[in-house]
C-alpha cells in the first residue's frame, strides 16, 4: 500500500470513528474528542485530497476541518 491511500485510510478510518461512536452514544457531538476527531481526520483529508488533486474533495474537507475546529474552539471558551 502507498502512501497516499495509507494517508486516505487513516483520515477516513478517524473520521469514521468519531461517527460510529456518536451513533452508538458514546461521544456526544458536543464532546471535545468528537470535535478533535472531526478537526484531524478531514486534516489528513485535505492533503490527502490535495496528493490527489480533488478539488471537491478537498473544499468538502476544509469546510469540514474548519466548522469542526470552530466547535472545538467553542469548548474551551465555556470554562474560562
Amino acid at each position: 500500500m502507498d502512501f497516499t491511500t495509507t494517508l486516505g485510510i487513516t483520515g477516513a478510518g478517524i473520521v469514521l470513528f468519531g461517527f460510529v461512536l456518536n451513533q452508538f452514544g458514546i461521544l456526544s457531538t458536543k464532546s471535545r474528542i468528537y470535535d478533535l476527531l472531526n478537526v484531524v481526520g478531514p486534516g489528513i483529508l485535505v492533503v490527502y485530497a490535495i496528493l490527489l488533486d480533488s478539488v471537491p474533495f478537498l473544499i468538502l474537507n476544509v469546510v469540514w476541518a474548519v466548522a469542526s475546529a470552530y466547535s472545538f474552539s467553542k469548548t474551551f471558551k465555556k470554562e474560562t
